[in-house]
């Protein structure tokens, strides 16, 4: 099941996706709301989808899943090729961040480029999207906790990425509107440790990848950040990013000035695709 959240003129709700038209759930309040009561609610927002007519994609604007989740974690540097590509060693341990609830941003509304940051780049992520409270969760127990997936392009600029590393994660990742996600959250359908990720830039393709490959499950990652933080519905871990960003691909010409030609411009469009969830398009201005 698609669940999306979705707004028709009369203010946000939430909806399943059915081909290229969304059903209302028929439960009030946000999807926070929906997750926190999905094991009583799930039959009857089936039942709801299949009588409710529904409206055509086209016709609503479809909203971030989750629009201001509790928490919002990143782990960075969780596949070996993004990392050989980047020249960076294997970690010992998980690198991650947090992100801004003003970072997150709909599936396809525009991305602002960062105030006098020229090298801005992308970075399709599979998301999980967590139902159910807990703390100390162990990794055999993720499928417990996680209630569906979706997608993200964690924006970034790499401008200032040799400065110390609490300045490099945080500030080049918090931009607003710097986390696009959406468009939806496959709930209960999809193996999310097998999901297939495809970027494109004014479509090209510049990463393709499987989450698969991640160094660090997702199941890792819940128990290590869950010693110190209590997980609660509509929570979300952002599981990294693979080879293929610009930053990647751009290697320096000694002497030279660091070429600039496949970092983000003024007008570029970025999709980030995946056949079991959907797709996001953000156009850069």
């Amino acid at each position: 099941m698609k669940i999306a959240s979705f707004d028709a003129g009369d203010g946000p709700e939430t909806g399943v996706i059915i081909g290229d038209r969304i059903h209302s759930t028929g439960i009030a309040g946000s999807m926070i709301d929906l997750i926190a009561q999905w094991d009583v609610v799930r039959q009857s927002v089936a039942s709801n989808a299949q009588r409710d007519p529904g409206l055509a994609l086209e016709d609503i604007r479809l909203l971030a899943p989750v629009a201001r989740p509790g928490k919002i974690f990143a782990i960075g540097l969780n596949y070996a090729d993004h990392i050989a590509e980047s020249a960076m060693g294997i970690p010992e341990r998980q690198v991650w961040f947090t992100k801004a609830v003003t970072s997150i941003n709909a599936p396809f509304d525009l991305v602002l480029i960062a105030t006098g940051a020229p090298n801005v780049d992308y970075e399709a992520e599979l998301v999980a999207v967590i139902g159910k409270r807990g703390k100390d969760i162990p990794a055999a127990k993720i499928r417990d906790h996680v209630w569906g997936v979706t997608l993200s392009n964690d924006w970034s600029c790499r401008d200032g990425m040799d400065a110390p590393k609490i300045v490099q994660y945080n500030m080049v990742k918090n931009f607003d509107r710097a986390c696009s996600i959406g468009p939806c959250i496959a709930v209960g359908e999809e193996a999310f440790d097998n999901i297939d990720l495809e970027t494109r830039v004014n479509g090209q393709v510049r990463q393709s990848f499987n989450s698969k490959d991640m160094i660090f499950t997702f199941g890792e990652v819940l128990e290590h950040l869950s010693v110190e933080f209590t997980f609660v519905p509509g929570d979300v871990i952002c599981g990294g990013t693979a080879a293929g960003t610009a930053a990647d691909r751009t290697k320096p010409v000694p002497g030279q000035p660091k070429p600039t030609d496949l970092f983000l411009k003024v007008g570029d469009m970025v999709e980030v695709s995946s056949p079991q969830i959907g797709k996001l398009r953000n156009r850069i201005v």
